[in-house]
């Protein structure tokens, strides 16, 4: 099953694109660098650790 890689933060609607740099959840919350920080890399939704998004291979 391949992540889904949406396009905006779930908190500030920054747009997240494939290429761009992302933070994630197991759960697949998404958020900017930015909100990512300022929540402390913890994501609101669930509680977890939010880490760097990977990107694909062209």
């Amino acid at each position: 099953m391949a992540l889904k890689l949406r396009p905006a933060c779930e908190r500030c609607e920054a747009a997240t694109p494939a290429e761009g740099v992302a933070f994630i959840c197991t759960f697949e919350c998404t958020f900017c660098a930015d909100c990512a920080e300022s929540i402390a890399h913890t994501c609101p939704n669930c509680g977890g650790e939010l880490v760097r998004r990977p990107r694909r291979a062209g």
